[in-house]
């Protein structure tokens, strides 16, 4: 029994260290803000050139979903892009076959324009397409009231009519709590 003890003890104490130093995580959260927007590729564009897309400013919905998890700007450790998804909503039927590239930026007022997202040499015969992400950390962005979007597209094929693209963007966020 007492080459049993001295193992028993470090047991013990192994344990009451993995718990303690788990409690050091308890308190941070993990969870998703989504933001969606849109833009239009007018029928006048030319093809092969690349154009400005008009976006509006997209204004988030992050205080919200900070307060729904615990946490609130000031606790934000690291927001980063886990998806950006194109939709064409309108003409019916339209794919992404005239699509040649898009590059997408994000900036504030205050903060200067990064990529965000981009798809080169696109192939796609359907209405929506996730482009490629960066690995950009986007805290300043996505903790503001408002961000700005500017789309850089090039088209491989003359557009007859007007090409309307809803832009889906989903960011993990990862917060101490309060």
């Amino acid at each position: 029994m007492m080459h049993k003890s001295p193992k028993i003890i470090i047991v013990i104490i192994s344990l009451f260290f993995i718990s303690t130093s788990c409690n050091k995580f308890d308190n941070l959260v993990t969870f998703y803000v989504d933001d969606q927007t849109t833009t239009t590729i007018k029928s006048s564009s030319p093809v092969s050139l690349p154009i400005e897309l008009p976006t509006p400013d997209v204004t988030t919905n992050s205080e919200n979903e900070f307060k729904k998890n615990n946490t609130n700007v000031d606790l934000v450790k690291d927001i980063y892009i886990t998806q950006l998804k194109l939709t064409i909503t309108s003409p019916e039927n339209k794919t992404f076959s005239f699509l040649k590239s898009i590059h997408i930026y994000i900036s504030t007022n205050e903060n200067n324009e990064i990529e965000l997202a981009y798809k080169e040499d696109v192939n796609s015969n359907s209405q929506s397409i996730d482009l490629d992400l960066t690995k950009e950390k986007l805290d300043i962005y996505v903790k503001a009231d408002s961000y700005k979007l500017r789309t850089k597209a090039t088209t491989r094929e003359t557009l007859t009519q007007d090409v309307d693209i809803q832009i889906d963007l989903q960011f993990k966020v990862t917060a101490k709590t309060l």
